[in-house]
């Protein structure tokens, strides 16, 4: 039987130990390196000959989706699956487009993590159902880089004035820009606009 070398990256300590002790308990499945920030996996990836990094998205320093794309770019054979919290549609997008091999959320039984684990492993892919539904009826992320970036200060509260003096816009370039977002969230003000983006993993 192929032993699966697992790696697994998270910040919260009762939630990884979770995790290890329930994937150390499959007979083809041993974890050989754990992580509680991003900025470590790729090196303990490459040390310990990792199969396959288990990371959660929101980590100190690098996060679960530069993790992967870094195991993408520079760990050759070694795979990553996403296992978070946070089941956004954009988040799903940037992980896979990042180079991770798959997407499930934390409520996932135990039995279908490891399940995913050995997909991943054999070079499938595995996308939680939902997310992956959602995904296809939003779309693509419909905001441009500076309707984010203005929508992103305008969730933290601050006004059009500080808003246009962080950027170096006009305010009117920021007004525009902030009214652009609120008619593509399809919210009625900007703070509105700014949740719904941030749900969707869109800023």
């Amino acid at each position: 039987m192929v032993n699966i070398r697992v790696l697994v990256a998270d910040d919260q300590a009762l939630v990884r130990g979770a995790l290890v002790a329930l994937l150390n308990l499959e007979s083809d499945l041993e974890v050989v390196a754990e992580a509680d920030n991003g900025s470590t996996v790729v090196g303990l990836a490459a040390q310990h000959a990792v199969d396959v990094c288990v990371l959660d998205i929101q980590m100190p320093g690098t996060n679960g989706i530069e993790a992967a794309r870094q195991i993408h770019d520079g760990v050759p054979g070694c795979r990553s699956l996403m296992v978070t919290t946070f089941g956004r549609t954009g988040y799903l997008r940037e992980a896979l487009q990042a180079g991770a091999s798959g997407f499930v959320v934390k409520d996932t039984p135990a039995s279908e993590l490891a399940e995913a684990i050995r997909k991943v492993h054999a070079g499938l892919r595995v996308v939680d159902p939902e997310l992956a539904a959602a995904s296809l009826s939003e779309g693509e992320n419909p905001l441009t880089e500076r309707e984010r970036e203005t929508l992103a200060l305008a969730r933290d509260g601050k006004a059009v004035a500080t808003i246009s003096a962080v950027l170096h816009l006009s305010t009117g370039t920021v007004r525009n820009h902030l009214s652009a977002a609120i008619g593509k969230t399809g919210a009625v003000n900007r703070i509105e606009a700014a949740g719904i983006a941030a749900e969707r993993g869109w800023l």
